[in-house]
């Protein structure tokens, strides 16, 4: 979701959102979330100059598809009821169950956090949408976070006058989805 309408959420149903993320189920019970709330609007414009920047330098990168990139809008970060960043923590080491040769098992259970917020916030009839589009360091330095956390996602979370019929990418014929048929192999892989 990148278009929203502003409306706040209410504290109790945010909690809800929250508790639902927190409720994902995670590798070795590690729960490796964190999420940093951005109630500053400061804060909120400095993370959006960020985002910004790095939509020009992947718009770059695209070569041909440079302008047909810049049309889409790809966040919604001044539009949201609410901002948050979700990271993984620091001494994320100490979680040796599950992680010892799939060391990004945190990341996959981050990520279970998300979808579960996204499926309870979808239920709320608010939207969701993950940010991508962000340098790393320079939001750990905003945010003040320490040495070996990780930031993963900027979430905008908000009511939103329509939701998608079909993931806004495809709408605006920037992608096609593929049919699950062609993600799923038997017994070995098959290009």
């Amino acid at each position: 979701m990148r278009h929203f309408n502003g409306k706040q959420i209410p504290e109790k149903i945010f909690g809800k959102l929250i508790n639902a993320a927190h409720l994902a189920p995670s590798v070795g019970l590690m729960e490796p979330w964190r999420f940093i709330r951005i109630t500053d609007a400061h804060v909120r414009k400095e993370i959006h100059d960020i985002v910004e920047q790095e939509r020009i330098q992947t718009a770059r990168a695209l070569g041909e598809r440079e302008d047909e990139f810049l049309s889409l809008k790809v966040e919604g970060i001044m539009d949201c009821s609410e901002v948050l960043v979700a990271a993984l923590p620091d001494k994320r080491q100490k979680h040796i169950f599950g992680r010892r040769t799939l060391p990004e098992m945190d990341l996959a259970s981050l990520s279970c956090a998300i979808q579960n917020m996204w499926l309870a916030a979808r239920v709320e009839n608010i939207g969701l949408g993950w940010v991508s589009l962000f340098d790393p360091p320079q939001i750990k330095q905003l945010l003040g976070m320490p040495e070996g956390s990780h930031p993963v996602a900027i979430l905008c979370v908000g009511y939103t006058d329509k939701f998608y019929d079909e993931p806004m990418l495809q709408e605006e014929n920037w992608a096609k989805r593929t049919a699950w048929e062609n993600k799923i192999m038997t017994n070995r892989w098959i290009d």
